[in-house]
């Protein structure tokens, strides 16, 4: 078997591949509307309520019509879990990896076509979507191989007289609960971790993006994967998602997601139920509040780049997008200056044509970035966008940008999860330091400077799981940038590291007396 690497994403400069793109997204266009069933145990099943999946460029088109599942439902997935843990526990670990490198070939061969739902349903344009499915061949390709390490004979002290060994064994069922904002990236990684570890999963997709949790199942059922071990349920998150975490027969829950929903499940994991015999593990990646510091000895051009890259790919809603721009006085207005007319040539449409900057997710998420855009107008000075796109039936918003925010303000703490970005001034690099480092979250972060003294303090004192040094705070790659955040950003997880799969299995010493 060759060394992983990550996929390569298409070269959408290239004509023919746009025009293979925008075909493809033709096609699926012709599909919208049908209806599909949970999928538990390998069985199909319906319920009375349902969840529409619309396209965000275009509200009034259905992508799909999915299930709305309740108790019930959630019981009969976690049954169906229970009883595949019991045969797949036991096998063998290359035969499990196999199976996700099956997965990922298949998705190779139907990566355009899984582009194509993902710009329909989420509003991605299409390096996006391509660099979201390359992500997840890339989660199948790496965690297969970790899986093959893990099965390994295991280093530990010989001791005299005793043969020793130490071996990894799963945990059992999994509550598996992605975000919408890498609708496939995410839930593959997510799921895959606890399949080739040997658990059995209740996959409950985000209801802004269950296509692409369809998408899955099918491709996981082609590549052999037993009835049971993936469970595919639309549910209420207040219904059945919380009973699924609150389960005693639930062993662990994956949770990506807002930082409010993550210690929500977090608190309702910790409580224990009558029958459980074990404490359960919560694995959670909760957002961000990121920032990128720009030094006074910086390529202003490249930082100016940077911030734009991060702070307004697929419209600020990634976890890691920088919200917050934080630049030494001496260069602040030429850094200003230079932004604004950055923003202003950011084209704005349907990801269809794929235009750079598309719709947010939903109504409700535009509400809520529009909420925050009023409050920025209280506490700084706006410079681009403010408000929705006007004459469009989608979730347009522009990109907004205030400047001469305050550190402590609300645009400067809280996750917005939308194209917004606050700049702020620091005195010095002290200052920006502690402006970086003064919120509640820790995911990502960057500093642009050419000073070797002041990336070696970012790398001491920067606060964060992923720190990016001369480069943009986003784009994270399977294997090369491991990806989890400290404090209220989440446990930490490192998805795409070497440690990830740990976290869903458990260690077993047997000694055997010579």
């Amino acid at each position: 078997m060759k060394d992983y690497s990550p996929e390569v994403y298409l070269d959408f400069t290239q004509p023919a591949i746009t025009r293979k793109q925008r075909a493809e997204i033709d096609v699926v266009r012709k599909q919208f509307g049908k209806e599909y069933p949970n999928i538990i145990g390998g069985k199909h099943y319906k319920t009375s309520k349902k969840t529409i999946s619309v396209n965000p460029a275009r509200p009034a088109e259905q992508i799909g019509i999915f299930q709305k599942s309740g108790k019930d439902d959630a019981e009969r997935a976690m049954q169906a879990a229970l009883k595949a843990f019991e045969t797949w526990k036991n096998v063998p670990a290359k035969q499990r990896a196999n199976v996700l490198f099956k997965a990922a070939n298949i998705i190779r061969r139907r990566r355009m076509e899984i582009n194509a739902w993902m710009i329909s349903e989420v509003g991605k344009n299409y390096l996006e979507a391509d660099a979201d499915t390359c992500e997840a061949i890339d989660f199948l390709e790496f965690y297969g191989r970790e899986a093959l390490r893990y099965a390994d004979k295991q280093p530990i002290v010989p001791s005299v007289g005793e043969k020793n060994e130490l071996f990894y064994i799963p945990l059992g069922v999994g509550v598996v609960i992605p975000p919408w904002n890498f609708p496939f990236a995410i839930l593959v990684g997510m799921s895959s971790a606890a399949i080739v570890t040997g658990n059995t999963v209740v996959l409950k997709p985000s209801s802004e993006s269950p296509m692409m949790g369809w998408i899955f199942n099918e491709i996981m059922q082609e590549a052999g994967l037993p009835e049971g071990v993936l469970n595919f349920l639309v549910a209420s998150g207040a219904e059945a998602g919380d009973y699924l975490v609150g389960h005693p027969k639930t062993r662990f829950i994956s949770f990506t997601g807002s930082m409010e929903v993550g210690l929500h499940i977090n608190e309702l994991a910790a409580k224990h139920q009558p029958g459980q015999i074990w404490i359960k593990r919560v694995v959670a990646e909760m957002g961000g509040k990121d920032a990128i510091i720009v030094c006074k000895d910086a390529n202003i051009d490249e930082a100016v780049a940077g911030v734009v890259a991060a702070a307004f790919g697929f419209q600020g809603q990634k976890c890691s997008a920088c919200s917050r721009a934080i630049i030494e006085a001496p260069v602040y207005d030429e850094f200003v200056a230079k932004l604004k007319v950055a923003v202003e040539r950011l084209q704005i449409g349907d990801p269809a044509n794929d235009i750079r900057i598309g719709p947010v997710v939903s109504a409700k998420a535009q509400q809520t970035i529009l909420d925050y855009i009023e409050i920025g107008k209280k506490e700084g000075k706006l410079i681009n966008g403010g408000g929705k796109v006007e004459g469009n039936d989608g979730y347009y918003i522009k990109p907004t940008v205030f400047v001469n925010v305050k550190p402590t303000a609300r645009l400067m703490q809280e996750e917005i999860f939308g194209p917004v970005l606050a700049v702020c001034k620091a005195k010095d690099y002290d200052d920006a330091l502690r402006i970086a480092n003064g919120t509640i979250y820790g995911l990502t972060g960057a500093v642009y400077s050419k000073s070797a003294k002041n990336l070696e303090r970012a790398r001491q004192e920067f606060h964060c799981g992923n720190l990016y040094l001369n480069r943009k705070c986003t784009g994270a790659l399977v294997g090369v940038h491991p990806f989890g955040g400290f404090n209220m950003s989440g446990t930490d997880s490192k998805a795409g590291g070497r440690d990830y799969l740990m976290l869903f299995c458990q260690a077993k010493v047997v000694t055997r007396k010579a």
